[in-house]
């Protein structure tokens, strides 16, 4: 009788692990996948960044070459 209640009591807590261990592996996964839109953002935001200072370095030197 108290093999059986321990061996219950051993399969609910290694139920309950599994759970927490999925749920766990789960968060990880959509942590990572925010991270990875994260930094594709950041990337595509410093191009754009890059982009217009190459655009606003060409306007100074027309700007400039219309003032002399």
């Amino acid at each position: 009788m108290a093999r059986n209640r321990l061996k219950d009591a051993a399969v609910k807590i290694g139920s309950a692990a599994g759970k927490v261990d999925a749920t766990a592996h789960r968060a990880a996964l959509k942590a990572a996948k925010a991270a990875h839109v994260a930094k594709q953002e950041l990337n595509d935001l410093s191009k754009q960044v890059d982009a217009l200072k190459k655009q606003l370095s060409k306007s100074t030197k027309r700007l400039r070459s219309a003032l002399k």
